[in-house]
């Protein structure tokens, strides 16, 4: 309510008080009280405007009369008539000089300003009728406080503290007498006037004195700014009288009270209301006996047209004259004038167009049956311009569809009409209008919500207006909210009955089929043997390979002899031929040659053969049984019953279908609402989770995809999306069903742990977010918990992997109540660290359940407490010891990330976590030596070479970089927090000490906190990996292993190997500069995409830590981004997204190869680079400047990409180019760069981006300016159709006075499209001086004459040529232009520490021989 502003002149923080309107004020008495905050002026009108409604039919507003009294001064008393409080109403004035004028009947008027020397008596006088009245007394005595709040300035400070205390003590009194008043149905008209008066009264003059407090304070605070020094507060306290900051905040908290109470019903609100019926009444009468139709028609409309406020009115009264006094032709008339206005008048009187359709929509919601006879004069209407006309007809029409046009007992005329409207509504659906589409689709929810029709907005999901798909997500979730087939839509529930039904149906009217009338078997074959006899005598004659028909392997001689019955002539002579010597051993096949008479003879068995067999069903033939004259007539159901039962089995079937129908839709639907989660509109991202929780409650099997995508918006800065996150997963897991407490926990125990099969890393890391969230708010009861433990301790009988989520879940919750763990931790050691054999999976999820039970930010400064640590002997670190030494040498997969957590763990609550490392690192050489030393025992040592286990190599490796990385997060979060801690603690206690002229001797903090860091870094550099220490014994081993991949050639060694090689680097930027050239080479050269993926992931690290180390290699990391493994592209794009954002890497023209992914055909991986370049967008001016070497290299024909795909990414691109002046100089540059491009490809390019850019008017005159550059390319067809879609783009915002422009610059295209840039010179000569007087008015614009020369010096848009060795410096030194000023994009430009970086052949190592990176120095030197 009060806003906190400080002016850019260095003014102190005030609280000001404007109300809209004021004027501003003189430096003078009365600008001490000025209106100047328009939040409390809001809440001053509200309390005179609150419930306010239009007061009668078109207020005949008196005619203000002002009564002046000349040039007020104090003392000075206007002869008045004093009102009795019941006979005045207090008007809320926009400056306080209004109160001294009359602009109203009874509205009160101050009557005299007092002079200073009466002040403090009139202010006694006051506080004595307040004790007498209460605060009523302030009806009259409001001049003294106006004349109080007149001289401010000038008044002694004790008096405005006693005006201060005295207006709270009003204003607080009344509060507490309002609540009753409130509820006294009896209060009398005169004691409300009263109170409401009191009411303005009091809050005006406290505001007033508020806001006069806070000019003084600013002022005072001004003057203190120069006079400096100490004292500032008691200076500011002298000049008030008391200290205002203490005051401010009761009076602050008072109104805050005062607005708490219905105050509302102090106003009036029903008194105009029967005024406005008998108004109607009054004209229905004269309408109907007095025929005042046609002049009652002509108001309506005009006052339509002036009055905003009046439709709503005029429909209540129209709707009584149709219904009550018969006056139905009075709709029509109206109608009829609103369908014929014009389109261009409506297009020029907005406010009339909204109030003509306003009053068309509540008509057609009052008075639908009446209105549809006029509906065909509006019909025009949806063929106009005029969005807000198309709106309020399709409205019309939908409102008769609900209300009229409703039932199944319509005559066919109202069938036909109801078909005419849905059909009119479904095709605006596509209309030209996003708030038309947008419209109609909240029309079609109503319908649905009514139940009157189905229909699906599948189509509207994609559509470009967020407007729309946020609308057609709701329509489809009122589909499935009202949806008539099941509370269950699974494709796979509804396909099996489907199914079934179909068969039952078809089954039971092949039962009702009659028997066909058939030939005797003797008679058809005499008939076909003629034709047979012709056929065969050709067939034999040809050779066997001409044979087409074949016989599977499966088939037997039934199913034959049925083809063969089903064939006719050449099809069944070759099949019979065939069988012949298929079935050399079967009946009849067995005695026939291929002689003509025996085929005939075959032929003539098969086809006469018994009924039955004839008659035989195959496929969809219909079964007919044999001797149905024999057949007992009983079995055969009545005719009547058998047509009900087949009716019904219809209706079954036709609703199931319905029914699978809508769960595809439905399907459909998901897949492209999901795409739409993570949309720049937050609106539309909760209707997208509000349809995904319904979806999944009606199982819709692929809406579990929906409801996991939805986690990772937990994260979402916008509060809505966060909240509707929240939403969703309580009332899909937070409210399962059961009949006590421990049968609900189940259920949601059992929904969680869905969730938690076959998650990832980051699905995981969400669900603790939110249950984190859940457990902090206590929505999840202590009956949860108690059933996990059960679980996890198998109390309860449960699965391995059940018992494995119920840990998880426990650990999950631990972050928001760390006790759930701690308070049982020796029985969670007990539970996954203590077991035999032991289980790893298990024990994995308890180090993480533990590890929720301390802060793992890096301790503040200004903590009193120490941070959490168990001590080193705890039993938690014996069994962590043990577990990792003894799986060490074996085998098992789960051993790796089990040991990593481990370490991590350790290094996070134990005291010297560093010892404990150190001996599982020793443990575990140990053992491996040992594994060595037998190995050599059992072989010849002199012939074999000494062998290790590949596992455990991998093992130790994998060990040594954990506990290096740890060890390197220890120091610099751990250790160096704590260092802080004790300095603080230390700085704080001798500060108490010290006497005032020590203390600002001190020294700042900044100076320890440099001596700190400096002492972590070199521990880091200069010692963890010095000979002495034990990772130090890890380096040789480590490098031997990656110099050498074909000797050590297994995958997963490899994978460790590089790994932890990565982790070592993080450690000492000595030994990360002399490894780096190893790190990039494996990164190069490796075949194995794990390896690469983990070195990318590695190196990005490394970019972080040691930026100025890893900047000259920046090159070797885009090119992972082309990387041909999916795996390792999409690890890159992760890791180039992180360094670009933070800033970590140059972003140059690199880029390109990020661009390139948007065309990924993995849709994770192309998605990864649109959200990159969704958040780069956010940072100013990036993919502006970028856009120029982006284009450049994509269109390159040596090293770009094909047509399609550029176009793909081009839009996606320019999509983010917003700013007017970033389109008119992308589009100059453009132009320009027609002339440097070589290929006809580069100018389809060029011409592609010109046609994607939102250009303006500015822009179009930039290209004209440029014409020269690119019209003589017109002549292709590609370029030609881009720069007429330009055309049509302006044309459709262009202003009047801009098409002259547009159609000169499309006259230009044809031109040149026809007959090149010769074209240009008659279509000059023949427009005159049409150029001159373009030029004339456009003094600023470059010439097209003239030479340009920003060509030559825009070297960002100049193809790059292939990349050599040595490449030469651009050359910066431009020249500028003079008129203008010039745009630079960020050009490519190499150095030569990035030159240096290079591999060349020679450097590539080799299976022995260490790479060391040649410095950059020495080759310059």
């Amino acid at each position: 309510m009060i806003a906190a502003s400080r002016s850019a002149s260095r003014q102190p923080l005030r609280f000001e008080l404007r109300f809209a309107g004021s004027a501003s004020a003189t430096p003078d008495s009365e600008a001490d009280f000025r209106p100047s905050l328009p939040r409390i002026g809001w809440f001053l009108h509200q309390l005179e405007n609150h419930i306010a409604v239009w007061r009668g039919w078109s207020s005949v507003g008196s005619i203000p009369v002002e009564e002046t009294a000349g040039e007020r001064c104090p003392g000075v008393q206007v002869s008045r008539r004093r009102m009795s409080p019941q006979n005045f109403e207090f008007h809320l004035p926009l400056a306080p000089e209004e109160l001294l004028k009359s602009r109203g009947v009874n509205q009160y008027v101050v009557q005299e300003v007092l002079p200073i020397k009466q002040l403090p008596s009139q202010l006694r006088a006051f506080q004595s009728a307040f004790r007498a009245q209460g605060p009523l007394a302030m009806l009259e005595h409001f001049d003294t406080i106006y004349s109080i709040l007149h001289h401010f300035r000038s008044i002694d400070p004790g008096l405005k503290e006693d005006t201060l205390e005295f207006l709270i003590k009003v204003v607080s009194c009344h509060s507490q007498e309002l609540p009753s008043l409130l509820d006294d149905a009896t209060l009398s008209v005169s004691d409300r006037t009263a109170h409401l008066n009191t009411l303005k009264m009091s809050c005006y003059a406290l505001i007033r004195l508020l806001e006069s407090f806070e000019n003084m304070t600013g002022q005072t605070s001004l003057i203190n700014l120069d006079v400096g020094g100490r004292g500032k507060k008691a200076r500011a306290k002298a000049a008030l009288g008391f200290d205002w900051e203490e005051e401010r905040q009761p009076v602050l908290q008072l109104l805050t009270q005062l607005l708490q109470l219905d105050i509302r019903h102090l106003w009036n609100h029903s008194k105009n209301r029967p005024t406005r019926e008998a108004v109607a009444h009054l004209l229905g009468v004269a309408l109907v006996r007095y025929n005042h139709m046609f002049s009652a028609t002509v108001k309506i409309i005009q006052m339509l047209q002036h009055f905003e406020h009046l439709p709503s009115v005029l429909v209540a009264a129209v709707s009584l004259w149709a219904t009550d006094y018969g006056m139905k032709s009075i709709v029509g008339e109206i109608v009829r004038e609103i369908g014929q206005k014009c389109p261009q008048e409506l297009s020029r009187d907005t406010a009339g167009t909204k109030s003509f359709a306003a009053f068309l929509t509540e008509l057609a919601e009052r008075i639908p049956a009446v209105l549809m006879s006029s509906m065909c004069i509006l019909l025009d209407h949806l063929n106009e311009e005029n969005y807000v006309m198309r709106n309020a007809v399709l409205a019309a029409m939908a409102e008769m569809v609900l209300q009229v046009l409703k039932g199944d007992q319509l005559e066919e005329t109202a069938r036909e009409t109801r078909d005419q409207f849905l059909d009119i509504l479904q095709a605006h659906v596509h209309d030209v209008n996003s708030f038309v589409r947008s419209r109609v689709l909240q029309l079609f929810t109503r319908i649905v919500q009514q139940k009157a029709v189905v229909a699906l907005a599948v189509g509207r999901l994609a559509d470009k207006s967020v407007l729309v798909c946020k609308n057609a997500i709701q329509l489809l979730a009122s589909f499935l909210a009202n949806n008539p087939f099941s509370c269950k839509l699974s494709d796979a529930d509804l396909a099996g009955p489907l199914q079934k039904e179909i068969q039952k149906l078809q089954d039971m009217r092949a039962q009702r089929r009659p028997v066909a009338a058939s030939l005797d078997p003797e008679e058809e074959w005499e008939a076909m043997l003629p034709e047979l006899k012709s056929t065969l005598q050709q067939l034999l004659k040809l050779p066997q390979e001409e044979e087409v028909q074949q016989i599977t392997g499966t088939e037997t001689v039934e199913e034959v002899k049925g083809r063969i019955r089903q064939l006719l002539a050449k099809a069944t002579i070759i099949l019979t031929r065939e069988a012949t010597s298929h079935f050399q051993e079967s009946e009849p096949f067995n005695h026939t040659d291929l002689e003509e008479d025996s085929f005939l003879n075959l032929l003539g068995i098969i086809f006469k053969g018994s009924a039955a067999p004839t008659q035989e069903s195959h496929g969809d033939n219909v079964p007919v049984l044999a001797n149905s004259k024999d057949t007992p007539s009983a079995s055969e159901p009545e005719g009547p019953q058998r047509d009900d039962e087949l009716v019904k089995q219809e209706m079954l079937v036709q609703y199931l279908q319905d029914a699978y129908s809508f769960s595809q839709k439905v399907t459909e639907a998901i897949g492209i609402i999901s795409k739409m989660m993570y949309e720049n509109t937050s609106t539309v991202v909760q209707e997208v989770i509000e349809f995904f929780v319904m979806v999944f409650q009606f199982g819709v099997p692929q809406a579990l995809f929906g409801v996991r995508r939805m986690l990772p918006l937990i994260w979402s800065k916008e509060p809505g999306v966060r909240d509707a996150v929240l939403n969703a997963y309580r009332q899909l897991y937070l409210s399962p069903k059961g009949n006590s407490a421990r049968a609900t926990a189940q259920a949601l125990i059992q929904n969680l742990s869905l969730l938690l099969v076959d998650a990832s890393v980051g699905t995981i890391q969400c669900l603790e977010e939110i249950l984190c969230e859940f457990v902090q708010k206590g929505e999840i009861k202590p009956a949860v918990t108690q059933l996990l433990w059960e679980r996890a301790t198998e109390k309860v009988p449960c699965s391995p992997l059940e018992r494995c989520s119920s840990v998880m879940l426990l650990g999950m919750m631990a972050r928001g109540k760390p006790e759930i763990v701690g308070s049982n931790l020796d029985t969670l050691v007990k539970v996954g660290l203590e077991e035999f054999p032991p289980d790893y999976r298990l024990a994995q999820q308890v180090c993480l359940a533990i590890a929720n039970i301390s802060d793992r930010r890096k301790p503040s400064l200004g903590e009193r407490q120490p941070p959490f640590r168990l001590p080193q002997e705890h039993r938690l670190f014996e069994r962590l010891r043990e577990m990792v030494t003894k799986g060490f040498a074996h085998p098992d997969p789960l051993w790796i990330p089990f040991k990593e957590v481990a370490v991590t763990l350790t290094y996070q609550l134990a005291e010297s976590p560093e010892v404990i490392c150190a001996q599982m690192l020793q443990g575990c050489a140990k053992q491996a030596l040992e594994k060595l030393e037998k190995n050599t025992i059992e072989e010849d040592p002199k012939d074999a070479v000494p062998k290790l286990p590949t596992f455990l190599l991998m093992n130790l490796l994998s060990l040594a970089g954990d506990v290096a990385l740890q060890q390197l997060v220890h120091l610099e979060h751990a250790v160096s927090g704590e260092l802080g801690r004790r300095r603080v603690l230390q700085e704080e206690q001798e500060h108490r000490t010290k006497d005032p002229k020590e203390k600002e001797m001190g020294l700042v903090g900044a100076t320890a906190d440099d001596t700190e860091a400096e002492l972590i870094r070199g521990i880091c550099e200069k010692e963890l990996l010095d000979g002495n220490q034990v990772l130090a014994a890890f380096v040789p081993l480590l490098l031997k292993v990656c110099n050498n991949p074909g000797l050590y050639n297994n995958p997963d060694l490899c994978a460790a190997a590089s790994l932890a090689l990565g982790k070592f680097c993080m450690i000492s930027a000595p030994f990360c500069d002399s490894h780096l050239r190893l790190l990039f080479t494996m990164l190069e050269k490796s075949s194995l995409p794990t390896v690469r993926s983990n070195l990318m992931v590695a190196t990005g690290d490394l970019a972080i830590r040691f930026p100025n180390l890893v900047d000259p290699w920046t090159p070797h990391l885009y090119a992972r981004l082309r990387d041909p493994a999916q795996q390792v592209r999409r690890t890159a794009g992760l890791v180039m997204t992180h360094l670009i954002l933070k800033d970590m890497v140059k972003v140059k023209g690199q880029v390109s190869e990020m661009a390139v992914l948007l065309i990924d055909p993995v849709p994770h991986i192309a998605a990864l680079a649109k959200n990159f370049f969704n958040e780069l967008s956010h940072k100013g001016n990036a993919i502006y400047n970028l856009l120029p070497d982006i284009i450049s290299r994509l269109s390159d024909p040596e090293g770009g990409v094909e047509e399609e795909p550029f176009h793909t990414i081009m839009k996606q691109l320019l999509s983010y180019i917003t700013k007017d002046k970033q389109t008119e100089s992308l589009v100059e540059k453009l132009c320009q760069r027609f002339r440097t491009a070589r290929t006809e490809r580069q100018y389809r390019d060029l011409a592609y981006c010109v046609s994607q850019l939102p250009l303006t008017e500015r822009g179009l005159h930039k290209m004209l300016d440029n014409f020269d550059c690119f019209g003589d390319k017109l002549l292709d067809d590609s370029v030609f159709a881009a720069f007429l879609s330009v055309v049509g783009k302006l044309r459709r915002w262009a202003k009047p006075e801009g098409k002259s422009t547009i159609d000169e610059f499309e006259q230009k295209l044809r031109a040149c499209h026809t007959r090149g840039m010769d074209g240009i010179e008659e279509l000059e000569a023949g427009q005159g001086g049409s150029q001159r007087a373009l030029s004339a008015k456009k003094p600023a614009a470059v010439s097209r004459q003239q030479p340009l020369t920003s060509v030559d010096s825009d070297n960002d848009f100049v193809t790059p040529k292939p990349r050599r060795t040595n490449r030469p410096r651009p050359n910066t030194q431009q020249r500028k232009s003079k008129k203008k000023a010039k745009v630079t994009f960020s050009s490519d430009e190499a150095s030569e520490d990035e030159l240096s970086a290079e591999m060349t052949e020679e450097e590539t190592p080799k299976r022995t021989t260490p790479i060391r990176r040649a410095s950059a120095r020495r080759q310059r030197s």
